[in-house]
């Protein structure tokens, strides 16, 4: 696949008494189709990245390259194929959902059939076209979002740029975007850069994940490969009689151990779990309800929070 996106050294210094670098000539790649969620912790400049691949924040030094071309010499032809999508942005309160999306259909040279055929699918898609001719100020933020997400697709983009697009809905209505996500990716062949907070979310939709950490790229990988790198499996049993001798036996072999009530959770690696189980056969120990769960993104999340040195 060919790369849509590509940011090579992308640098933003803030001067001031106090100079500020907030991203630190990072480089990464978007291919044709593909999902890449730009992850990490607050601050690390996932948002100010989207700003400057947006065009609405002026970058130090770097390049960025869509479809090919300098964004800095062809930003108006370029944003033709790119919209966005935020929880943290506004729309004009006063006006209506209709009057908004006939804006951004006009921005983009839409015809007034065309853009309302598709808008008032997506209206529906997502549970608010009855809110059509309701004044901004009147939605919900979960509405809001919702409406975003409508203008972020209805225009039939070639490159999508989501910040934290689920971040006020409620469970629910987050898993249906999620799946719009998928099917559309999968019916137009668009390309996604997306930043999330919800690590399961992120793990379910990207085929690759870049973590930023205090303006810098720290990793570049599957998600499930940045899971296996800080953590172990956890295998969760329900010891009918034995509960000392499994804690015994986990510390004898070097796991680390949880216990709740009659539940044990072991950390161990998956080529470890054959050998533990046959062991607490051996003990005569018995046990049942045995539940296997595998390292998580949210694991990977958490480490590189945590951690003081990049």
């Amino acid at each position: 696949m060919s790369n849509v996106l590509s940011v090579d050294k992308l640098k933003k210094l803030y001067l001031g008494k106090k100079p500020f670098l907030a991203v630190d000539e990072i480089s990464f790649h978007l291919k044709q189709g593909e999902i890449l969620g730009l992850l990490g912790p607050n601050g690390s400049g996932k948002t100010t990245t989207i700003q400057m691949l947006l065009g609405t924040l002026e970058y130090t030094s770097g390049t960025i390259t869509y479809f090919g071309l300098d964004f800095s010499k062809h930003r108006s032809k370029i944003l033709e194929s790119v919209s966005f999508a935020s929880t943290y942005t506004s729309l004009p309160y006063i006006m209506t959902v209709q009057e908004n999306l006939d804006v951004f259909g006009r921005l983009y040279g839409l015809k007034k059939q065309v853009f309302r055929k598709r808008a008032d699918e997506l209206l529906e898609r997502f549970g608010i076209f009855e809110k059509k001719h309701t004044r901004i100020s009147s939605l919900s933020a979960g509405q809001v979002t919702r409406l975003m997400l409508v203008k972020a697709f209805f225009i039939e983009p070639k490159i999508v740029l989501l910040d934290e697009p689920t971040a006020s809905l409620d469970p629910d209505i987050a898993r249906e975007v999620c799946e719009f996500l998928l099917e559309q990716r999968e019916r137009t062949g668009f390309s996604i850069l997306f930043t999330s907070h919800k690590m399961e979310e992120a793990m379910q939709l990207c085929d690759r994940t870049v973590f930023l950490k205090e303006g810098k790229i720290i990793a570049d990988d599957l998600p499930k490969n940045l899971a296996k790198t800080v953590s172990s499996c956890r295998l969760y049993l329900v010891v009918q009689d034995g509960m000392k001798r499994t804690a015994a036996l986990a510390e004898e072999k070097g796991h680390s151990y949880q216990i709740e009530n009659r539940t044990i959770q072991v950390a161990l690696d998956e080529k470890q779990i054959p050998s533990f189980l046959g062991a607490l056969t051996q003990k005569g120990i018995e046990y049942t309800n045995i539940k296997i769960e595998e390292p998580s993104l949210e694991d990977y999340f958490l480490h590189i929070a945590k951690r003081k040195n990049l």
